[in-house]
């Protein structure tokens, strides 16, 4: 897998979340033309992507902000967690209070609470950009 791609409206909240989350912005790029235009099926595409890339260089999602044609709200716009499709990416931390803490200051929102299975995970899951969930994974056994 090479990535997973985030459609959002605001592009630089996105990369702000995940950068609190420890990942690396690799790379920012404008994207308009035939090119975009065919692989998407769409005419008149100007996009931004922004790439993130995980801290051991094996993990990446693309941000993107569509300029044009605008982008279409999901339905619902906040989907709940078992939703068919693709909606949930799961990060693990060192720290989950901590991390929550510091995203909740980009506006993350806990779904439910904070949960622990046996003795092996604290988890949990967050509403972030873009309506997608984040879930969190801190290894405690």
């Amino acid at each position: 897998m090479d990535n997973v791609g985030i459609v959002v409206d605001d592009l630089e909240g996105a990369v702000a979340f995940f950068t609190e989350l420890g990942m690396e912005l690799e790379g920012e790029a404008l994207l308009e033309g035939t090119t975009p235009d065919r692989m998407l099926g769409l005419d008149g595409v100007r996009s931004a992507i922004a790439m993130m890339r995980t801290p051991d260089g094996h993990g990446k999602l693309e941000l993107t902000v569509f300029h044009a044609p605008a982008a279409v709200p999901a339905a619902p716009l906040e989907p709940p967690a078992n939703t068919l499709g693709l909606h949930r990416v799961m990060f693990a931390v060192d720290d989950l209070d901590d991390t929550v803490a510091r995203l909740r200051g980009h506006g993350a929102e806990l779904l439910g609470e904070v949960t622990q299975y046996e003795n092996a995970y604290r988890l949990c899951n967050l509403r972030g950009p873009a309506g997608i969930i984040v879930a969190l994974a801190e290894r405690i056994g």
